[in-house]
């Protein structure tokens, strides 16, 4: 698997399976530190050579959620591979997916200082690529040529840049 994910969780018993990046000591005894640090947490058993973390906790209904929050603050965005049920017309992965982005999103915001977030980086990237691809190859009508990669980044950024749902015309 390659994202870190909630591979089961009961009442009392919650096992996380880590992405391959954090499956080393280090990380894992960073994750396993913080997690110990909440109060509802009874005990913990992270096992290196699987890539999981077996968190038996208290049977409250927030403690998932807190040990979510405890990932989140680490910088562990976590997402439940398994809920594919449609809410809100979207299925569970999408709504996981899209959270994901947003997390991310707020996270380069906040660590450009508000300068820039995704929905400037991913335009100005392709754009980038363009015009990069342009200068190296030139016009490229064979393979994929720089203004499809353009036309990526204007598309992307007017998409990205949607603020609200189209109104419902009425028929």
């Amino acid at each position: 698997m390659k994202h870190t994910h909630i591979a089961s969780s009961t009442p009392s018993r919650t096992r996380i399976k880590l992405s391959q990046k954090r499956r080393n000591a280090d990380e894992m005894a960073r994750i396993v530190h913080a997690l110990k640090e909440h109060p509802q947490i009874v005990d913990i058993r992270p096992n290196i050579n699987t890539g999981s973390i077996v968190i038996y906790h208290a049977e409250n209904d927030g403690t998932v959620d807190n040990i979510q929050a405890v990932l989140q603050d680490l910088g562990i965005i976590l997402g439940d591979i398994f809920d594919v049920a449609i809410v809100e017309g979207k299925s569970g992965v999408a709504k996981d997916l899209t959270n994901a982005i947003s997390d991310l999103n707020q996270r380069v915001g906040q660590a450009s200082g508000g300068v820039v977030d995704l929905r400037f980086l991913v335009p100005v990237g392709l754009g980038t690529l363009a015009i990069y691809q342009l200068l190296q190859k030139g016009w490229q009508f064979e393979t994929v040529p720089w203004y499809v990669l353009a036309w990526y980044s204007f598309d992307s950024f007017i998409k990205l840049h949607y603020t609200s749902d189209p109104e419902q015309k009425n028929s």
